[in-house]
């Protein structure tokens, strides 16, 4: 079937695929508006990749702390990656895992597969056995990449784990010591022309911040998501002299594409991957590389700007600081221009869709009072009460949104996709916001049972239900407190059960202990924990999550 690389521009041909249940596309009305609107351009994310190397092919395109390509050389190893993969029998809408930390091995991995036509799932190094597990098997992925370990944890266990839980994987390859696995490097083939999917199919599968239970699949089409790359180049105002850092982990939807790798690259920036994002190392390497641009979430702005009273690196070449994944303060906003000498953007989004942020020409007090106003003006606002009903204008309500990068349902999830998107097809955020006559938001709590913590959503109820299954435990409620280091921490207050009511109640390292055993990441486990002889309840019975809450964040203040 004919197709292009960027040698051959004028033969692309783009068959239908045909949707199955698992995905829910764009209705036709809606993808016509964007189509019309010149929002969409019907091109892949291979296409337009192929593109940028054409037009940018000697610049540095992406670095890490071992090597740098060009868009000539990481087109090169893209393609040879691409027929290796193809070669081990992974073809068009194949799924496959990927857990990489940040690197170049990343992204020609992730090129990789696109090119050869595979949908990338995209996990996060902290991810362990319950959520990769769960996200290989509701994929019905065939394949596993990981990088050899991370520390002292070794993935290449997880994999052998994953793989005796999930019969659809066929292959792991590992990116260094391989084990009993296939090693990356070894996945090279002769390039050759890949059919393309339909623009309007899945590009990726990322992976939600888990509002209920276990991480969602959130399927981004090829039309959607390179709209949401490129707009969001264009409103950070990114060019080919920037040099964009990606510190948060680059599977996250922030620096992946809002406008973080994709949107660096659209444009013929050069993309710099820190495995660390602590000053002490990474303001070396904005030294080094005179990075211009780069994404955070809250604690680690804050701790970056205390950090510049102690570290002497020259930090003059930053121009722009967006921070996002969580509220930021205005405390905190306030501190960074003069702590890092660069402009502040705020973003708030979701990898479901909506993404919000402050402009250039925006006056200080939204910069620092809000979190920003939608990228695209097809995005469509509403803020409703606990009934669905619009509030009256300034006021305080649930946020519901649809538009042209807004996903219509999660991938497998129909039951889900019930209550997580509207009959109108406007997806529940979860959020609580309020609307300026600016059109900004200012973000004011969450509906969702869910604990923001160093810009990682953490469902209560998933860690609820891992805790009543602990031998010591007879009731749990899991809540998140005020945290000034991390936004909120996570306590578990427990009811323990009739054996276990005196000294043997499982103490704080009993539950990490027991939940890392059970396979939950790090950025799950509780901070605290609390023994209670009961939970306070409200008046129909549930837990009165609101008065515990209460009662911990006076005790604090009274600390």
């Amino acid at each position: 079937m004919p197709t292009h690389s960027f040698h051959d521009r004028e033969t692309t041909v783009h068959p239908v695929i045909e949707h199955n249940a698992d995905f829910v596309p764009f209705d036709e009305s809606r993808a016509r508006t964007y189509l019309d609107a010149g929002l969409w351009r019907e091109t892949t994310l291979p296409d337009v990749f192929a593109s940028w190397v054409h037009r940018f092919g000697s610049r540095r395109a992406v670095v890490d702390e071992t090597e740098e390509l060009t868009y000539d050389e990481l087109y090169s190893r893209v393609r040879a990656t691409a027929a290796g993969f193809a070669d081990r029998g992974i073809g068009p809408g194949d799924r496959v895992v990927v857990q990489l930390p940040n690197s170049v091995s990343f992204a020609v991995v992730l090129f990789a597969l696109l090119e050869c036509g595979a949908i990338p799932v995209l996990t996060l190094p902290a991810h362990r056995r319950r959520e990769i597990v769960h996200l290989a098997a509701t994929s019905k992925a065939v394949a596993y990449v990981i990088a050899e370990r991370d520390g002292h944890f070794d993935y290449r266990a997880l994999a052998d784990e994953t793989v005796a839980a999930v019969p659809s994987i066929r292959d792991v390859f590992v990116d260094g010591s391989c084990g009993s696995h296939s090693p990356l490097s070894d996945v090279v083939g002769a390039p050759r022309v890949f059919p393309r999917a339909s623009p309007a199919d899945i590009a990726v599968l990322l992976v939600s911040g888990g509002t209920t239970g276990l991480p969602k699949l959130i399927p981004r089409t090829h039309n959607d998501y390179e709209y949401n790359a490129r707009a969001s180049a264009e409103v950070c105002e990114l060019t080919a002299e920037d040099v964009c850092l990606a510190v948060l982990p680059a599977a996250h939807n922030f620096p992946l594409a809002c406008p973080g790798l994709l949107g660096a690259l659209g444009v013929g920036a050069t993309v710099v991957f820190s495995r660390t994002p602590s000053p002490d190392q990474v303001f070396a390497v904005i030294e080094r590389h005179r990075v211009t641009v780069t994404a955070l979430v809250p604690t680690l702005t804050h701790l970056w700007c205390e950090a510049t009273d102690w570290e002497e690196a020259d930090l003059s070449s930053l121009r722009l600081l967006q921070v996002g994944g969580a509220k930021l303060t205005p405390e905190i906003a306030k501190l960074v221009e003069p702590s890092l000498g660069c402009r502040l953007q705020q973003v708030f989004g979701m990898a479901e869709g909506l993404l919000n942020y402050t402009r250039t020409d925006d006056a200080p007090d939204l910069v620092i009072g809000t979190q920003g106003r939608p990228l695209s003006e097809h995005d469509e606002i509403r803020i409703v009460d606990a009934d669905g009903h619009d509030v009256p204008a300034g006021q305080t309500g649930e946020l519901l949104t649809r538009g042209p990068y807004t996903i219509n349902g999660y991938y497998a999830a129909a039951e889900h996709n019930t209550t997580a998107i509207t009959p109108d097809g406007f997806y529940r955020s979860g959020d609580q916001v309020r609307q300026l006559p600016s059109g900004h938001l200012v973000v004011t709590g969450r509906i969702k049972d869910v604990i923001t913590r160093n810009g990682e959503n953490v469902a209560a109820d998933e860690l609820e239900d891992l805790l009543l299954t602990h031998p010591g435990v007879a009731r749990a409620a899991v809540i998140g407190v005020p945290d000034p280091a991390v936004g909120e921490s996570i306590c578990a207050v427990i009811v323990p059960n009739g054996s276990a009511r005196n000294d043997s109640a499982p103490s704080v390292a009993d539950v990490r202990a027991f939940l890392t055993a059970a396979g939950c990441a790090g950025f799950k486990l509780p901070d605290r924990v609390v023994t209670r002889p009961s939970l306070p309840v409200t008046a129909i019975g549930k837990v009165d999550k609101s008065m515990l809450v209460a009662q911990f964040t006076e005790r604090q203040a009274t600390r």
